[in-house]
């Protein structure tokens, strides 16, 4: 099961690690002009802050069950990634944008989140 956990958070992970190093190291004008129309909605600190979550989510999702310190706070990174993939799905489907990318990252995070929860209960 550590295996599962580990191919799912991984995945999880590098995907968050790269969409949160992308909103923390380009400007919103840069964003925007590469596709991602949804950060007219918000404010620069906004998307700078969702990619700082994202990137300590998915660090969260590794580090602390590789290192077996603290490993609840890897399920507890999943679940929280969790929670910004719904805030990110309810702001495509309000702009008629795709929300496929963000509903799989949500599945993907739910299910590192469970794996975790039973990997800490074994």
């Amino acid at each position: 099961m550590l295996i599962a956990y580990f191919v799912v958070a991984g995945l999880a992970a590098l995907a968050f690690l790269g969409a949160g190093i992308m909103k923390l190291a380009r400007p919103k004008d840069t964003l925007q002009q590469s596709g991602m129309a949804y950060v007219e909605d918000f404010a620069g600190w906004q998307i700078k802050l969702i990619g700082l979550a994202e990137v300590l989510g998915a660090i969260g999702l590794i580090l602390p069950m590789a290192l077996s310190i603290a490993v609840i706070l890897s399920p507890t990174a999943a679940i929280c990634l969790a929670v910004i993939m719904i805030g990110a799905i309810v702001v495509h489907i309000g702009r008629k944008e795709p929300f496929i990318p963000p509903l799989i990252l949500l599945l993907l995070s739910v299910a590192a989140a469970v794996l975790g929860f039973l990997l800490i209960g074994a």
